[in-house]
């Protein structure tokens, strides 16, 4: 049976944008299959403490760009700094990569496309016209998509997200849970590979146990 890896994400984020092709790769390489769990990640900051980056520390808030630049150069993917459209309301995209993941479908291309979006080409992925067309690109219905986006089941399923990933101990995005495992950000993916290549146990808190 292959091993499954939950993938706690924000589309807003930029971290998420520069992992993703990487991970996505990982899990293929290693037989893995992917849950996309898309995240309201405002409100599990609310409850672990995070702050939103406007409420950062400037010093904070400088350091995060110096990172950016250097993980751009190391993966070798464009990335604006400074999106005109950031932040923007991604609740819709999010809902439709549950869609397509409630319909047995793989969101990857998706969610690629649609970080791409934000990210490489600095597009407003607020619009659903927008977000319609990205789904078609990526080989499903988009208007049949948003639609069920829009439901009450969908709705709720990515609002349930939120005490799912506080209950597997994920703070922040991307994170990468195996086994009950959190690798917290895409400068982990190296240490996920490593997990999966030797398959050892899951590291646990022993003062939780």
């Amino acid at each position: 049976m292959p091993r499954s890896i939950d993938y706690y994400f924000t589309l807003l984020s930029p971290w998420t944008y520069l992992g993703h092709s990487a991970f996505v790769a990982m899990a293929r390489q290693h037989g893995c299959a992917v849950v996309y769990r898309p995240t309201p990640l405002r409100m599990v900051f609310d409850e672990t403490g995070g702050l939103p980056l406007p409420k950062r520390h400037p010093v904070r808030q400088r350091y995060r760009i110096l990172e950016l630049q250097r993980w751009r150069e190391k993966r070798g993917l464009p990335l604006v700094l400074y999106p005109q459209h950031f932040p923007f309301d991604v609740s819709l995209a999010d809902r439709v990569v549950i869609a397509i993941r409630e319909a047995g479908g793989d969101p990857s291309a998706f969610v690629g496309e649609v970080l791409a979006g934000v990210w490489a080409r600095d597009e407003d992925l607020s619009r659903r016209d927008l977000i319609a067309d990205i789904a078609d690109a990526a080989g499903f219905n988009g208007a049949v998509l948003l639609e069920t986006a829009d439901s009450e089941a969908v709705l709720q399923l990515y609002a349930a997200t939120i005490n799912s990933a506080i209950t597997a101990g994920v703070f922040g995005a991307p994170s990468y849970v195996l086994d009950g495992e959190v690798f917290w950000g895409q400068d982990r993916l190296e240490l996920l590979d490593d997990a999966l290549t030797s398959r050892r146990a899951a590291y646990r808190d022993d003062t939780q146990i």
